[in-house]
């Protein structure tokens, strides 16, 4: 009976525990998600009042979530436009975590390796080329088998950062891609099929024989999918890699709001289709007791978070950044 009883208080503990725990809401990027769950998870163990929930619906979502404030964070891997941050109702921060590759997989059999420059991918995207085994995309894979087969483009459905990094670098390499769709988290796409999220494109790739599509370098390995080298401002076919990313970051300048871009970056062993990504956190919380415990998990993240992006192939912020990211942190009122 004892026993019972004291199993019973137990529970009862437990329950109250988990109920005592302060849930913090965050939704945005699939990019950084694989980072993110890591971080959340290590969290927890730190400061066990505090859980994270966070949906991992794509950056036009955590956009549109943190401006209408049913998040407490929102987190986008496209900086937001200065039309968006106007409709705020409070000052909004960009805080940057981490940066990683966005690949161009591929479902070619027989296909281990391939190479591609910005204006042929360009086309592909457009529209422009359809087979695999088109004069552009020969010349560059010299020796490679390359079939007549169609190529099937797939792209975001969603609002998306790693969509918004894409065309950031497509924009920059062919005007007509500039002038006909631009740059946004969701464009109007000239051909192909929607993947919903990373892995909803990671999907799409994996089983359409002849596709193409974008995805982050995590998703990409996580699928066993293979991915082209992309040829360099500086001429060089580079593969995206943690250190060919973290090279590009070393080039980017980061203004005083964090808001910025690294695509198609000067630098010998840069990797051209590379982006940050942020966390989009209101300078004024309006409920303290929150607030102080997302600045916390903040500070955390910078201290011992950043180092385990390496691991999932993410680059952390070199040391001067983070420290002016700490100073912005500091600036959070609660």
């Amino acid at each position: 009976m004892n026993k019972i009883l004291l199993a019973g208080i137990i529970s009862l503990l437990s329950v109250s525990a988990a109920s005592a725990q302060m849930l913090i809401n965050g939704a945005g990027a699939t990019f950084p998600y694989p980072i993110y769950s890591k971080w959340f998870d290590a969290y927890v163990k730190v400061d066990p009042s505090v859980r994270f929930n966070y949906q991992s619906i794509g950056s036009g979502g955590g956009q549109k979530q943190i401006l209408a404030e049913t998040v407490d964070f929102g987190a986008s891997d496209g900086p937001m436009s200065d039309g968006n941050l106007a409709k705020a109702p409070r000052k909004l921060l960009h805080i940057p975590t981490v940066a990683g590759a966005v690949v161009v997989s591929y479902n070619v059999p027989g296909l281990s390796k391939l190479k591609l420059d910005g204006p042929t991918l360009a086309d592909i995207f457009l529209g422009k080329i359809t087979k695999w085994n088109d004069p552009r995309i020969v010349a560059q894979n010299k020796g490679a088998s390359l079939p007549g087969q169609d190529i099937v483009v797939v792209h975001r459905s969603d609002g998306s950062g790693t969509t918004y990094i894409f065309v950031d670098y497509l924009s920059h390499v062919s005007d007509e891609w500039k002038s006909k769709v631009g740059t946004n988290t969701s464009v109007r796409w000239p051909t192909g099929l929607g993947g919903k999220g990373n892995e909803g494109v990671a999907g799409q790739v994996k089983q359409v024989p002849g596709a193409i599509g974008y995805i982050e370098l995590a998703y990409a390995m996580q699928n066993k999918l293979p991915y082209a080298d992309m040829k360099n401002s500086s001429g060089h076919y580079i593969t995206p890699s943690l250190d060919s990313v973290t090279e590009a970051l070393a080039t980017a300048t980061i203004p005083d709001d964090f808001r910025f871009s690294m695509v198609n970056p000067p630098g010998a062993k840069s990797y051209p289709i590379a982006g940050a990504t942020w966390l989009l956190v209101y300078q004024h919380q309006k409920d303290s007791a929150r607030g102080r415990k997302l600045v916390e998990f903040l500070k955390w993240a910078y201290v011992e978070g950043e180092k385990m992006a390496t691991s999932l192939d993410y680059a952390p912020l070199p040391e001067n950044v983070v420290s002016r990211v700490m100073r912005r942190i500091d600036e959070i009122k609660y």
